[in-house]
């Protein structure tokens, strides 16, 4: 089983307390939801439980390995933080081809097969830089999943989806909780955390406390 121990952990930048002795504990096979108004620290939150962000205290552990320390990523994740950020002058597939080469766990087959599921056609030569906001969503998604990733780290995963893509996305996080995925996501849509996650966390002033689904 997979576990995230996040241990009293704080962040500063400059004089200003991001993060507030936060302590959570996540494991595999749930859905864990992150809410809060925008500048609460969920953003700070994720990008640190990544490895991307060291905290300025504390500490965040994955299984018996500290990150930063043992290990300077999180390990076999995806993830989208902020809005998705590609190649404008490719095709979605030619991104997600060179994005696949930095670890080499997808290849074609992996890629063609994470386009579809999210909607996407794996032929289609249209640059990025033409794709519509939904269409570059998609593609984002398609990125975090299309390594078979044991953890999901998802950033407002529906941003500039229409109700149909909102709908097809939820079905593909619960189809992957269903095979042990460990995911996280951040959502002002409150129809999206009450239908997918099992813990709901509001962080409100850097401070976390678990909340009743709303």
């Amino acid at each position: 089983m997979n576990k995230i121990k996040v241990l009293h952990v704080g962040k500063r930048i400059r004089e200003q307390i991001i993060l507030n002795d936060i302590n959570l504990e996540f494991q595999d096979s749930k859905i864990y939801g992150l809410i809060g108004r925008n500048g609460s620290g969920k953003t700070v939150l994720l990008k640190c439980i990544a490895g991307f962000m060291k905290p300025s205290e504390g500490e965040i552990w994955f299984n018996d390995k500290k990150i930063g320390k043992d290990v300077k990523f999180l390990e076999n994740m995806g993830f989208i933080l902020n809005t998705p950020g590609f190649l404008l002058e490719l095709s979605g597939f030619k991104n997600l081809q060179y994005l696949a080469s930095i670890n080499r766990r997808a290849g074609k087959k992996e890629i063609s097969e994470a386009m579809e599921l999210v909607g996407l056609d794996p032929k289609n030569k249209k640059s990025v830089g033409k794709y519509s906001l939904g269409m570059r969503q998609r593609l984002g998604i398609a990125q975090a999943i299309m390594e078979d990733p044991e953890i999901l780290i998802l950033d407002e995963p529906m941003n500039s989806l229409d109700e149909q893509a909102v709908e097809e996305i939820r079905n593909i996080l619960l189809q992957l909780k269903e095979k042990g995925k460990l995911i996280i996501i951040t959502s002002h849509n409150k129809e999206d955390i009450e239908f997918l996650c099992d813990e709901v966390y509001q962080i409100r002033q850097g401070i976390i406390k678990k909340i009743e689904k709303i």
